[in-house]
């Protein structure tokens, strides 16, 4: 674990802020993302002086530093508002009313959006995503989340802001967030005290019966065999075909096999708890609500694989949850859950941090995840390898997300068949979604896998729907002829969101949107998702104008192969999901948009020299293209 070789500084200033920063963080450049974040807190953005001092200090050169801190859209590199906000403008949100909202304070504070007051007090702007699709529409306020807003909300924020009341002090009712749990079954109805699943666990061996050395990994190695209760625990685990709950469906005991067999002195569990998909909050009901659930789940995968480390990578937007997770943390290091000799056994040593991301939905790919935990852009990585062989540091690593962890401790609670006989044959267990948009009763629902969609549009209130999106917008968007389908991996995989869309719903606009979130977030690496997605909504853009001709929907369908073929990672492969989904079930919405059926260019060449007539005067017909010849 050493970190990158010191330079002498080359400035003679000392800066106690920052060197109690890099104190914290033990100078060390894999933490960098968090010490640019804890930086940042003194002035509200990252001076260049700021950043020369902090490359100076951890011994990296100052473009990589920079670098870091412009990839994220929660690090700043220029000055912004001492109270900064940013109003969600997802789908969902816009068809809760955000944009009149955020038109109404910008009125009241005088200032436009994307621009921070000439003062210096405030700026407003967007982000995709609060993780508040349930009480919509929501806006954060450095950092924090307020949710259900309406025109006597955002009145008074304007009022705080302008009266310069410091955000700790604002009303407490403003930043209440409601779990809205609708339905519940074996996860979110578990009865489970800490340590429970750990012991089940361990009780499987006992401490006098060793496993066998029969692994290649413990002969070569020469490390000290276990006691069986890893190994029978990882078979419960296998047996009850629990399958990832990211959308991917990767059987997670063969994740977790792959990880403990894989060569090397040290191994890692990260939960991924980054889920910046439009449309999904799980986690966060999951991190508020089974935070214990959760952290034993990850426990119980450091005890099967060997791990001693552990993170868990959470959401910027979720920056409220870090001091109760931090409490719940140090409640079962206090219990002698985590730290050394966990539940008393010799040699299981095992601790969790949390890492705050700061804003990149890119990082829900593993591999980008991993990238950040270690101080760098989230830009994935070329597999393979993979991250059970070459993960965090390039040791092995089992990367899972919230939910996965949660029916892992279960799993090893009550054992594989238990969980086996939940579900479908293909897909064991219950699933936990995100039900938002056109319903009365938003919020969090939980199921065995196998129920239609149908079943939870009843449930969650829905009337006269006319397209649900599964997954988010990575996901699939299916029409009403499709609603007996199944939320299963052999039908209908979803990672948890679940969007309602009435008849009342432009389905083109909601394609549009996508299409812009998706241009926005992408990391830039490869030039077929920097300049294709571009393109994409430049098409819909066009579209929009009604100025488009069937040349550009061949286009869309063009572009959407391209992007799946060539893209580094699958946030280019999905770009173009949600625009060929309803092109294809929902296909009027795009025709009444064309001008005419042949093809227009996209550029207005007449148009364009409309400055050119100006100046000299002439307006008449042989100053028009098409005119004359």
């Amino acid at each position: 674990m050493m970190t990158a070789m010191r330079q002498h500084p080359t400035t003679a200033r000392v800066d106690p802020f920052l060197d109690r920063v890099l104190a914290l963080h033990g100078a060390d450049s894999y933490a960098l993302v968090q010490i640019l974040r804890d930086a940042q807190q003194r002035d509200g953005w990252l001076a260049p002086s700021t950043i020369t001092y902090l490359a100076e200090r951890l011994g990296m050169p100052r473009a990589r530093v920079e670098g870091v801190a412009g990839f994220y859209s929660f690090l700043y590199t220029s000055p912004v508002g001492r109270y900064r906000v940013l109003f969600a403008d997802n789908v969902v949100e816009r068809m809760a009313g955000s944009e009149a909202l955020l038109e109404r304070l910008c009125t009241n504070l005088w200032i436009e959006r994307g621009k921070t007051s000439e003062d210096g007090l405030v700026s407003v702007d967007t982000t995709s995503c609060t993780g508040m699709s349930d009480q919509a529409p929501s806006l954060l306020v450095n950092g924090r989340a307020i949710p259900r807003l309406s025109i006597e909300r955002v009145d008074e924020v304007a009022e705080l802001i302008r009266e310069q009341v410091p955000l700790e002090a604002w009303p407490a009712a403003l930043f209440a967030i409601e779990d809205n749990i609708r339905r519940t079954d074996v996860l979110l109805d578990a009865q489970f005290a800490p340590g429970d699943a750990l012991r089940a666990g361990i009780a499987r061996g006992r401490d006098d019966l060793l496993e066998r050395a029969g692994n290649e990994r413990s002969w070569r190695e020469r490390v000290p065999a276990l006691p069986q209760g890893p190994a029978l625990t990882l078979e419960e685990i296998k047996h009850s075909n629990l399958r990832g709950r990211g959308g991917a469906g990767f059987t997670t005991g063969l994740k977790w096999e792959a990880c403990r067999t894989a060569p090397g002195p040290m191994r890692h569990v990260v939960c991924n708890a980054d889920e910046g998909e439009p449309g999904t909050f799980k986690d966060r009901v999951l991190l508020t609500r089974y935070a214990d659930l959760l952290f034993e789940g990850m426990t119980v995968c450091a005890y099967v694989i060997g791990a001693s480390s552990g993170f868990l990578y959470l959401r910027g937007e979720y920056e409220h949850l870090v001091a109760p997770l931090q409490e719940t943390l140090a409640r079962r290091r206090a219990a002698g859950l985590l730290g050394a000799r966990i539940a008393g056994v010799q040699g299981f040593d095992f601790d969790i941090a949390i890492h705050l991301g700061a804003g990149a939905y890119v990082c829900g790919e593993e591999s980008a995840l991993i990238e950040s935990l270690e101080g760098r852009r989230g830009v994935p990585r070329n597999r393979p390898p993979y991250p059970v062989t070459h993960g965090y540091r390039q040791q092995p690593t089992v990367v899972n997300n919230v939910e996965t962890f949660c029916a892992a401790a279960l799993v090893a609670l009550h054992g594989g068949a238990w969980y086996r006989a939940i579900g479908t044959q293909r897909s064991a267990g219950t699933k936990v979604l995100s039900v938002s948009g056109d319903c009365a009763r938003p919020g969090i629902y939980e199921y065995p896998f196998g129920v239609t969609v149908r079943q939870v549009l009843e449930d969650c209130g829905a009337q006269r729907p006319q397209a649900v999106q599964v997954s988010g917008p990575s996901g699939i968007c299916i029409g009403a002829a499709e609603f007996d389908r199944q939320l299963a991996f052999e039908d209908l995989p979803t990672a948890g969101a679940f969007m309602v869309f009435d008849e009342s719903r432009d389905m083109f606009e909601v394609a549009r949107n996508f299409a812009h979130f998706f241009a926005h977030e992408s990391c830039g690496f490869c030039t077929p998702c920097r300049v294709g997605t571009v393109l994409l909504c430049n098409v819909m853009d066009k579209l929009s104008e009604q100025k488009g001709s069937l040349h550009d929907l061949a286009r869309i369908e063009r572009l959407a192969r391209l992007l799946q073929a060539s893209s580094h990672c699958g946030l280019g492969h999905t770009a173009c999901n949600p625009l060929v989904d309803t092109l294809k079930r929902f296909r009027p919405a795009y025709e009444r948009r064309l001008q005419s059926t042949q093809f227009e260019p996209a550029f207005d060449l007449d148009g364009a020299l409309a400055r050119a007539r100006a100046m000299t005067g002439r307006d008449d017909a042989g100053a028009h293209l098409g005119a004359v010849g």
